[in-house]
């Protein structure tokens, strides 16, 4: 059996949901899918809710976020998921689906700022990285190192060392343990680090708007030799906290949860901060995000109450309980026009236009708050939770 995370007090497989309800029937609880990276924070806020309130503990699935998006936009009624977690904005050819399903009127809520980092073993010679060197260090094809004059010709990658990728870098074996293809920090490390390091070679940038499915096998394909290893984010801090010639890839908020034996690599000079994710001039910063189905809130019991709890100060703000989880708060500006679409429950009319990142009065020199110490749960109020844990096998091998 495989292990469960402490909030978890019942397993519901994937794509078992429908099996809950009828497709216009009654359910008494929440029902909440979607990105792992974010789960965390939808348990904490359910913990909450059950210290005031009578109402039945959400039921909250770690699907990963494309896998959410397309349960919940298979449809309207009870046998649908209400809420959907996500670790990027929804796309719009997500939202297209969501319409033809009779799903019209979907909330967009950012919670808040996340980011994929890069960590060593504490105490590790530490060393810099950009994202042209990531992908040559991880794509499975790159540019041919061996052309003496610029050529676009492609080969298999040939890198075995940091070094031979870049120079400045030490002369020590690749090894990267990352997260799996499904998970939501993965897409996001694919469209931050591997897109931008494929665009920093002139030729292959221009086979995005060429032929972009192309462009994509080269840019999002990993080498499956072995030197990157699919794990999930528990195994990841662990290994490489035992291994200081390796390198990790995982959320932020994972980060913080293992922060006294591993440390964070900077990337292009910036070292993953909260000031730099707040700002988001740290390169591999993302929003994280949900989306309500409006037509939900007033036949699911609680769910007007979950979502305003997730979006209030106290949960989301500066000093705010997800804060202590790993969450990085929006400016003042951007909280309070969330806040708003909330209130009023605004659909979202196009995908991909979050509101702008408005001046902060005085979030920008807030500071990671100290990590709490590990409460031992009430289980009669948790929410109940399941998590779907990649591969610890190298990438292709079965």
């Amino acid at each position: 059996m495989k292990k469960r995370s402490i909030e978890c007090v019942a397993a519901f497989g994937f794509g078992l949901f429908a099996a809950s309800a009828s497709a216009d029937g009654v359910r008494n609880y929440i029902s909440i899918v979607g990105s792992t990276t974010v789960q965390p924070f939808s348990v904490a806020v359910a913990e909450q809710l059950a210290k005031s309130t009578k109402l039945k503990a959400p039921m909250i699935e770690s699907t990963g976020t494309g896998g959410g998006i397309t349960l919940f936009c298979e449809g309207v009624g009870m046998a649908y998921p209400d809420i959907v977690n996500a670790s990027r904005p929804m796309r719009q050819s997500e939202l297209d689906r969501c319409r033809a399903n009779g799903v019209n009127d979907v909330v967009e809520v950012k919670l808040g700022l996340g980011a994929v980092v890069a960590i060593q073993a504490g105490g590790a010679p530490s060393f810099d990285l950009t994202r042209k060197d990531l992908f040559l260090a991880l794509a499975k094809r790159v540019p041919d190192p061996s052309c003496k004059t610029p050529c676009e010709k492609l080969v298999i990658n040939p890198y075995q060392t940091w070094k031979q990728v870049n120079p400045v870098l030490p002369d020590q074996p690749i090894q990267v343990f990352g997260p799996p293809a499904s998970s939501g920090t993965s897409e996001t490390f694919m469209e931050l680090a591997m897109d931008a390091g494929c665009d920093s070679f002139p030729w292959l940038a221009a086979k995005k708007s060429k032929n972009e499915v192309e462009y994509k096998r080269i840019s999002h394909a990993i080498r499956d030799d072995g030197v990157y290893i699919e794990e999930t984010t528990e195994s990841i801090l662990s290994r490489v906290a035992g291994q200081p010639k390796a390198v990790g890839l995982v959320s932020y908020s994972g980060f913080l949860n293992s922060r006294d034996s591993v440390q964070l690599v900077t990337v292009e000079g910036i070292k993953p901060e909260v000031r730099r994710l707040v700002d988001q001039t740290y390169s591999l910063t993302r929003p994280l995000l949900f989306y309500v189905k409006k037509a939900h809130v007033a036949r699911v019991p609680g769910l007007e109450q979950f979502v305003a709890e997730m979006s209030s100060e106290k949960a989301w703000g500066p000093k705010g309980y997800l804060a202590k989880k790993g969450l990085v708060p929006m400016t003042v500006g951007e909280r309070t026009g969330y806040a708003q679409i909330v209130r009023d429950l605004k659909p979202m009319a196009v995908a991909g236009q979050l509101l702008p990142v408005l001046p902060s009065i005085a979030d920008e020199s807030q500071t990671v708050p100290p990590m709490p110490p590990a409460k031992k749960p009430v289980l009669a109020k948790k929410p109940t939770s399941s998590k779907k844990a990649g591969s610890s096998k190298p990438k292709g091998q079965k």
